[in-house]
């Protein structure tokens, strides 16, 4: 198959697709890789590695569109890039569609076969094409914050760590699933008060055994959310629900009572993001002020760290892309059924539940489609 690799261009989106140790990897299948001119720079790859691993360099985005029978990218198509979709053409990359609901009709519209790296499974029920990215943005997630919490960045003027003769910061994390995992473990490692989130009692207990006494774990039904928001300095909201938009957690009274200078970062952007009044932001203007609260709502947190996060991303979608190109869609799908829950759109139709149910879609099954 020819498999196409365009430059990614949502702001500051750094990542690629491919790395040039899987562009050989493919090539050596016989399969014929094209991608964009410096798609990869940024990630420190340029292009003659890529021509080293066989793949070919191209300079326009729409000649890799218009000459591939699979589009691998990290982020969302943006509107000028689903434009260029063809029909039947498959689409293999991170799509959020539960809070994207113009993205959702462009595809649908396209008649493309779009899978999305965050709801492909696996045999126990998780995610490991969303888990290392998770786990990047867990990571990033308690450095951001940590920053935002500096004087010179509107924070409350403390270091999370503390010092001595100084408390450290009061860190609470919502939800214990691999971005609050993550997250725990920088800011453990910074030595701040913790406390862990989380509707699971057995995934409180396991949080309990990896990290002792350097966490408080809280069961959510158990817990004054509101009251425990207001004493910290740094809210972590790591929610997810897969394939869905993330449910809104803390509303806009909790934030009210938050401390002058508390810092929120919201992984759930991707899907909506669990905090009332958060709104997606960038790498370039990362934060706003709501009551006097920090915001970090960065939508593409592992685009800042780009060659962590491409080298993690490909070593979990290539044997899936492997698959995909050497089999084709039909028979890469019906034989491994974690692989067709990515199937989130398929010619004109939505193939993923939580998708169809909030923007009001017909939902089909994809078996019913594809078989």
């Amino acid at each position: 198959m020819r498999i196409g690799v365009p430059k990614e261009i949502k702001p500051q989106e750094n990542r690629i697709g491919l790395t040039p140790e899987s562009v050989k990897a493919l090539t050596s299948e016989g399969h014929e890789v094209l991608v964009e001119n410096n798609g990869g720079y940024e990630a420190g790859f340029d292009d003659e590695q890529y021509k080293n691993s066989g793949a070919k360099i191209v300079s326009k985005a729409e000649d890799i569109f218009n000459d591939s029978e699979i589009i691998v990218k990290v982020k969302e198509p943006l509107t000028n890039e689903i434009k260029m979709i063809r029909e039947n053409q498959i689409i293999f990359t991170y799509l959020h569609l539960a809070a994207a609901k113009e993205l959702t009709e462009g595809l649908v519209k396209s008649k493309a076969i779009c899978i999305a790296y965050e709801t492909i499974t696996d045999k126990n029920g998780r995610l490991p094409l969303l888990a290392p990215m998770s786990a990047v943005a867990g990571r990033m997630s308690v450095q951001a914050g940590a920053h935002c919490l500096e004087k010179n960045q509107k924070g409350r003027g403390i270091l999370l760590g503390g010092a001595p003769g100084g408390e450290p910061g009061n860190v609470v994390i919502l939800g214990g699933g691999v971005v609050g995992e993550n997250a725990a473990i920088i800011a453990t490692g910074m030595r701040a008060k913790v406390h862990i989130v989380d509707k699971s009692k057995e995934r409180l207990k396991e949080l309990k055994e990896i990290f002792g006494n350097k966490i408080i774990p809280q069961l959510s039904s158990e817990t004054d959310l509101e009251k425990l928001i207001s004493k910290c300095d740094l809210l972590v909201g790591g929610v997810l629900v897969p394939g869905a938009e993330a449910p809104k957690l803390v509303t806009k009274k909790m934030i009210k009572k938050m401390k002058r200078g508390s810092v929120i970062v919201d992984v759930a952007i991707d899907q909506g993001g669990c905090v009332e009044t958060s709104k997606p932001t960038t790498h370039a203007n990362p934060t706003y002020i709501i009551d006097d609260v920090v915001h970090y709502c960065v939508a593409n947190m592992p685009g800042g760290v780009p060659r962590t996060s491409t080298l993690a991303l490909n070593k979990v979608t290539l044997p899936f892309l492997s698959k995909l190109a050497k089999e084709g869609v039909k028979k890469a799908l019906t034989s491994d059924s974690n692989f067709m829950a990515g199937l989130n759109v398929y010619k004109g139709n939505v193939t993923y539940k939580a998708v169809a149910e909030v923007f009001g879609y017909k939902y089909i099954s994809p078996n019913d489609l594809i078989n």
